[in-house]
């Protein structure tokens, strides 16, 4: 059976100790005229700013460097994760909506979580293999389809994985499921290994 194409971004789906994620994350504040759509499944970093009751700033990752996170709602509010004038959308639109307070996202910042994330591929490309596993690699910039991220795992072409501890994903293995396998789409279990609240700037890969 060959894998699905459906890219969703980063899903948190455990921790590190091997518990299962148990949904929580913390609340960051997005300009109200912030330029860039922001998706569920995004990987974000800090703006450097905030709103105006102290609520820290995110924006979208930038492809290199430290991530702060990964988004897993977005609203109108710090205590509405949702678009109370159009319920359908999920996302944050480029330039906002109008209105001058900001929006709000519930991200996920512990740097102990493990995220399912698709690999990129395209006609021709080397996928990844069994042989990547351990080492680090990047993350692939993919638009959103208007309701989830279109960020994606880099493969073999895009970037080969490497030891250098500077590189912000590690490979933690295949997702274990009976619909994916080594090939092109794959789904694979990934850390944040160059993560803005972690220690240092990240961990050679085996």
């Amino acid at each position: 059976m060959a894998n699905v194409n459906k890219p969703m971004g980063l899903s948190p789906v455990q921790y590190l100790n091997g518990a299962p994620w148990n949904g929580q994350g913390r609340i960051y504040s997005i300009a109200y005229n912030y330029g860039t759509s922001l998706y569920v499944g995004d990987p974000v970093i800090s703006s450097g700013t905030s709103d105006t009751n102290g609520v820290p700033g995110i924006a979208i990752y930038g492809g290199t460097g430290a991530i702060r996170g990964v988004i897993v709602a977005i609203g109108r509010s710090e205590g509405l994760l949702a678009n109370p004038n159009n319920l359908s959308q999920i996302y944050y639109p480029s330039g906002g909506d109008g209105n001058t307070s900001p929006w709000y996202a519930l991200v996920v910042d512990d740097p102990n979580v493990i995220f399912e994330v698709q690999e990129h591929y395209a006609s021709g490309n080397t996928t990844l293999s069994q042989t990547s596993i351990g080492f680090n690699t990047t993350l692939y910039s993919g638009t959103g389809n208007g309701y989830y991220s279109g960020w994606q795992l880099s493969n073999a072409t895009d970037a080969t994985p490497a030891t250098t501890a500077t590189l912000p994903i590690r490979l933690m293995g295949l997702k274990r499921t009976v619909d994916n396998a080594f090939g092109a789409y794959a789904k694979y279990l990934v850390k944040i290994n160059v993560h803005e609240l972690g220690t240092g700037t990240g961990a050679a890969g085996v």
